[in-house]
């Protein structure tokens, strides 16, 4: 009988969730072709693409987690009909994003100056570098593509964003294989290659999303304010509140990987490529699941501006149930190829070893991640953004990383260890934002019952 009741939401979660999972799957599809890519050229190059992603990718996660802030605003007010506070809402965050990616980019680029003091090899540090400075001029048309599509995910329309990515990404890979390599006329630019080619395919993404906003009725609708004043400071504050935290939520969550990805390069070239082939397969299935995440965002903000708190509340939970069915069935393909995954990468006998042992870790962790994912994707519809910022740094900074430098350092576990550190913070994280949704959707049923 309670099975029942979820089929329905099962079924309009995944109508929302699917085109967002295909974005999600074609951009990790990218970044799974531009690690393969390199890692023929070499171990060093496998190595310094990983160390510069887990640079960058700080910046670009703090920058979307800036572009969700919106998310549970407008999706809270379409709920409620209210249209022209939608519209003055896509206003103001064109503004905010745009400025936020700016403020990004020079922060980030005044990091990259540190790449010489992280203990990784010369080589790491001069290849990482070629490739980290080119693909930080891709930060602010990759953010203000992402603020377009947080709102579109706001109204409900997800469809759009996954053909321009599907479209961008094809170009990426074409690109690639262009450019890395050097194929028709073009020189062969390495590692370099690969950041020019993400930097065009995301220029491509926000030029074609802002066409679309101009051309289709269910986009131009909302742009009737942008002729008005640029700025409404009590839309900008109400943003904020949700942006500001959110940003540093989804820092807190990815410093602790990007810090266990460097402690991994203390321990060696090998390490650090085995890392990133395992973490490359860990990131797909992670970011399939997000589509699960943005639908469990829409659905339960639409709910909750309904103010129909008993479905707000099915429609959460029965977003976790599909998150954590997806993200097992990755866990046991990850145990069950874990050997011929590594193939794809590299012919180094000793990476491919060590990075079928971290996949068995990394398909322990899928359920825990699941449930993280979606418990706080439901949180955030729900504009609870503070007490959550405060679970995750007690879940990534006060036991995933302690714990991983101790399993693998001074419990001498190597690369191993580390990722023993990331199943634990993911656990604790886990268990605390499912607590924090159950208590919440439940008080506001009882607080609204008759």
């Amino acid at each position: 009988m309670i099975f029942k009741e979820y089929i329905p939401f099962y079924k309009r979660n995944l109508k929302l969730a699917i085109p967002v999972m295909l974005t999600q799957a074609g951009q990790i599809t990218v970044h799974l072709a531009d690690n393969i890519m390199v890692g023929h050229l070499g171990t060093a190059q496998l190595a310094s693409v990983s160390f510069a992603n887990s640079i960058f990718i700080l910046g670009m996660v703090f920058g979307i987690g800036f572009t969700q802030g919106l998310t549970p605003h407008v999706g809270q007010s379409f709920g409620k009909g209210e249209h022209k506070e939608v519209s003055a809402l896509l206003k103001n965050s064109l503004f905010l994003n745009f400025t936020a990616s700016l403020i990004l980019t020079l922060l980030m680029y005044l990091a990259g100056s540190y790449m010489d003091r992280m203990g990784q090899t010369d080589q790491v540090v001069a290849l990482g570098g070629e490739y980290y400075y080119r693909l930080l001029y891709s930060m602010l048309p990759f953010l203000v593509f992402f603020g377009l599509r947080q709102f579109s995910e706001g109204i409900g329309i997800t469809k759009y964003a996954m053909y321009i990515t599907i479209v961008a990404n094809i170009l990426n890979i074409i690109l690639n294989w262009v450019l890395i390599y050097g194929h028709w006329g073009f020189e062969a630019m390495g590692v370099k290659g690969a950041a020019t080619a993400t930097l065009i395919s995301r220029i491509v993404m926000m030029t074609s999303f802002l066409a679309l906003f101009f051309k289709l009725k269910c986009y131009k609708k909302y742009l009737t304010s942008l002729t008005k004043s640029l700025i409404d400071k009590d839309i900008i504050k109400r943003v904020l509140k949700t942006s500001i935290p959110l940003s540093f939520q989804n820092l807190v969550e990815i410093t602790a990987f990007s810090i266990s990805a460097i402690m991994v390069g203390w321990l060696g070239e090998v390490s650090l490529a085995s890392h990133q082939i395992a973490m490359s397969m860990s990131s797909f299935s992670f970011m399939l699941a997000l589509g699960i995440g943005a639908a469990a965002t829409i659905r339960v903000s639409h709910q909750y501006g309904y103010g129909d708190y008993k479905s707000m509340r099915i429609a959460g939970y029965a977003a976790i149930h599909l998150s954590v069915l997806l993200m097992s069935v990755a866990g046991v393909a990850y145990i069950v190829f874990r050997s011929y995954i590594p193939m794809i990468y590299t012919q180094d006998q000793s990476v491919r070893e060590l990075a079928a042992t971290l996949l068995i870790v990394s398909a322990l962790f899928q359920i825990f991640d699941a449930v993280q994912l979606a418990s706080l994707a439901c949180l955030r519809a729900l504009a609870d953004v503070k007490i959550p910022l405060f679970l995750s740094i007690f879940s990534y900074y006060l036991v995933c990383l302690p714990l991983g430098y101790l399993c693998g350092f001074v419990l001498d576990m190597g690369a191993v260890g580390v990722w023993i550190g990331l199943l634990l913070g993911l656990l604790f994280a886990a268990t605390l934002f499912l607590w924090r949704f159950g208590r919440m959707s439940k008080r506001l049923i009882n607080n609204n019952s008759i």
